[in-house]
């Protein structure tokens, strides 16, 4: 095991070596949750044309402009528009079209006169109508053609993520067809001749896999796909056919928990160490000391996590997901952190950065532990209550209630 790396120099050696995975085209409603590579420009204007913001009357302003309780102004219905007909009637001076919600604004009008702005309403609006307020400005409730965007805008950038919002403004722009980058193939194995698959009875000696339930949703988080989850014992050759398992499904990357300490059973280590490809690190962090990473013969990425579900929970976070949405061509790779108050006071570890489990009130912009053991890496119980880790700098002996911490917001 070489020497104790910083947080940043363990990230840097794993963001250096991703690569961009190809891209394809994709209809956009098959798209969701892929990365673009390539910008998504719109094919037409939004709005399409000028149309009612509400279920009223089309006017021309002039007409209409003196309107008031006390001197309603009447003007004769000449026309009926619900939304999606695409009729543009004329209207001359004291005339009006009834008009709903989306449908087309006629030319000759320049304001929506609402309902609850006139005498009658929608009861007998077919015949005349009485304005009872002037529009308190001119081209009130008309949405003008383009006004949000023009064809050829860039709707979605490239490396931003197709989610449910960007995806309904690509529509929204008769985006028919994107570029994206591949979700990327990831094989999660836990190794620990003491582990049961989820369950299954414990007894003693033996204990539930969390870590493969744990990786396998956050993968999927990360929008990459899981094409692999495995249990081996905590022999060398085990993790060295489970790894041939993987690279013959195609993965990007493989994810081991557990087999990368010092001790004497140490699966990943013993398949791995000394062949050159995958390297065993010590970082200065607490939870998730050991690590282990390395690029195999075909560029499939290795990942060695330690065994305990809050290790594994951090050094995903930390170092898994920013590569896995490097590998996608993502813009922002890492979760949002922002300055919290402590609601509470806790002792961090000395000498290495504590990522703390914790429970934050947006509100009132305070953090606390998620659990009174600390980050304590075997303290699986405590994640159910965490929506968030404290980010205590290694030179930091105390945390006293009213400091400033960093906070990473993961839920």
């Amino acid at each position: 095991m070489t020497g104790r790396r910083t947080v940043e120099e363990q990230l840097a050696r794993v963001l250096d070596a991703v690569r961009l995975i190809e891209s394809e085209t994709r209809p956009v409603a098959d798209a969701a949750g892929r990365t673009l590579a390539a910008p998504a420009a719109a094919a037409h204007d939004i709005p399409l044309f000028d149309n009612s913001a509400m279920d009223g009357f089309a006017v021309r302003g002039a007409d209409v402009a003196e309107a008031s309780e006390e001197h309603p102004v009447t003007l004769r219905v000449v026309a009926d528009l619900p939304a999606g007909v695409d009729l543009d009637p004329p209207l001359g001076v004291g005339e009006a079209a009834r008009i709903m919600t989306g449908s087309p604004t006629p030319t000759d009008a320049d304001v929506i006169v609402p309902f609850e702005d006139t005498a009658g309403g929608l009861a007998d609006s077919l015949d005349e109508v009485r304005v009872l307020r002037a529009p308190a400005k001119p081209g009130v409730f008309v949405r003008r053609r383009g006004a949000d965007l023009h064809a050829g805008d860039e709707v979605v950038h490239a490396g931003e993520r197709l989610g449910p919002f960007q995806l309904a403004a690509a529509v929204a722009a008769g985006v028919a067809e994107v570029s994206v980058t591949r979700a990327p193939r990831v094989a999660v194995v836990s190794t620990g001749s003491e582990l049961l698959a989820p369950g299954e009875s414990p007894t003693r000696g033996r204990i539930p896999d969390s870590n493969g339930p744990l990786l396998e949703h956050l993968i999927s988080e990360a929008d990459a796909e899981v094409v692999l989850v495995a249990r081996v014992r905590d022999e060398a050759d085990a993790v060295r056919a489970v790894t041939a398992e993987a690279l013959a499904l195609g993965a990007d990357v493989i994810v081991f928990t557990g087999g990368v300490s010092a001790g004497a059973y140490e699966p990943v280590r013993g398949a791995f160490d000394g062949g050159g490809q995958v390297e065993f690190s010590a970082v200065a962090m607490q939870p998730g000391k050991p690590q282990a990473f390395g690029v195999l013969d075909d560029g499939c990425l290795v990942f060695g996590l330690p065994g305990n579900p809050v290790s594994v929970a951090v050094s995903f976070e930390v170092f898994v997901r920013p590569a896995l949405l490097a590998m996608q061509g993502r813009a922002l790779i890492h979760r949002p952190r922002a300055p919290f108050t402590a609601d509470a006071s806790w002792t961090p570890p000395p000498g290495r950065r504590q990522y703390l489990p914790a429970v934050v009130d947006l509100a009132a912009r305070t953090v606390r532990p998620a659990t009174a053991g600390g980050s304590g890496s075997h303290l699986a119980g405590g994640l159910a209550r965490a929506h968030a880790f404290a980010i205590v700098p290694a030179e930091v002996e105390t945390v006293a209630v009213g400091d400033a911490i960093d906070v990473m917001l993961v839920g």
